[in-house]
């Protein structure tokens, strides 16, 4: 993932990491910024490539198709989804008069208006990150979030005219798809991104990786049995929290009881892997301050975002802790890219560093 994303930015120094500050660390030397500058480097604020804006504008889209995302889940939560029966246009008008006046409209009609407005922002960010990355694989990237948020407006209007449980679904976990594409724009045109890193212990490298990239399988899967069970109106199925009818295990004679008690078994297991990918970054990546950070809020989230599940069950499903608990876990899903991609970012001495970037120097564009 990452060392595929990543553009051969030569000549740029690399830290070294290790449990400590800046010394040598498994008997690599940091190599010198002015060593580098000697052997033509380029400098980070003048590379083409990573402009301060472009990475800023992108987590400006991050944030606004956040509050998209809120508005979709108070769109869902009051079931204001077919308040406006028709699509691509509203009551047969781009803007139709009096919108705002009843509430379940108001709320499906300004779904609508914040997601013309962030593919409008997500376009010029396409354009934007093709541009600045010629040469660099990075570029695909514009593209594809292009592609996506086109495919998420076409599956939210077939969501409408087709009335389907199941497109509703594919909506949503699209959703929490193409948030995560704009956060790993935003990740690879930051600065302590494109700086990387340097570790001797190619194992202990490759172990991170795996546990990011699982950590970020089991969260994704986690949000598909969430959506699943809020579609099908089964988030009370089981009422009471942190038992189940009483019971470990409840009976698991319906549908309902069985997806919700399977997203409860999913927190667990996407708890685990958090706490097994913190254990792997602070044991040989401390000085990685990115890294160690991104893993530090993915925990402090990852613990909200069950203290909000649990109380959407104990305040039967109120509307704010609701849509808070899908943005939450939008935001859970974005720190675990933003963590994997630090992760791939760091580059390593001898055979994992030959065959993951294709050579010591890294993989040309």
């Amino acid at each position: 993932m990452g060392s595929d994303l990543r553009p051969a930015l030569r000549g740029q120094p690399l830290r070294d990491e290790g449990d400590g500050g800046g010394g040598v660390a498994g008997g690599i030397r940091p190599l010198d910024r002015r060593e580098g500058a000697g052997r033509g480097a380029v400098s980070r604020a003048t590379h083409p490539g990573a402009p301060r804006g472009l990475g800023l504008y992108a987590s400006a889209v991050v944030a606004a198709t956040l509050f998209l995302v809120f508005v979709g889940a108070l769109v869902t939560t009051r079931d204001a989804g077919l308040a406006v029966p028709d699509w691509p246009l509203s009551f047969g008008s781009i803007n139709p008069d009096g919108w705002w006046r009843e509430e379940l409209v108001r709320l499906e009609h300004s779904h609508r208006l914040v997601g013309a407005t962030i593919g409008v922002l997500t376009t010029l960010l396409a354009v934007w990150v093709w541009r600045v990355n010629r040469g660099s694989r990075l570029r695909w990237l514009g593209p594809a979030a292009f592609v996506a948020v086109s495919v998420q407006g076409t599956l939210g209007g077939l969501r409408v005219t087709e009335i389907s449980t199941t497109l509703a679904i594919v909506h949503g976990c699209f959703g929490q798809a193409f948030v995560c594409l704009l956060a790993a724009i935003a990740v690879v045109h930051t600065r302590a991104w494109r700086e990387g890193s340097r570790i001797a212990d190619p194992g202990r490298l490759r172990g991170l990786r795996v546990a990011a990239v699982g950590f970020f399988a089991v969260a994704y899967g986690q949000l598909v049995i969430g959506a699943v069970m809020r579609h099908h109106k089964a988030g009370l199925a089981i009422p009471d929290f942190p038992l189940a009818y009483g019971r470990l295990i409840p009976p698991l004679e319906s549908f309902a009881i069985a997806i919700h008690f399977a997203h409860r078994v999913g927190a667990v297991v996407v708890l685990v892997a958090a706490i097994f990918l913190a254990a792997r970054a602070l044991r040989g990546f401390r000085a990685n301050r990115p890294l160690v950070a991104g893993v530090v809020v993915l925990l402090v989230l990852l613990a909200l975002q069950i203290a909000l599940g649990a109380l959407v069950i104990w305040l039967r499903r109120a509307t704010i802790p609701t849509c808070l608990h899908v943005v939450n876990g939008a935001l859970v899903l974005a720190s675990g890219i933003f963590v994997a991609l630090h992760a791939f970012a760091i580059r390593a001495q001898g055979p994992l560093l030959a065959s993951a970037e294709g050579g010591p120097e890294g993989r040309s564009a």
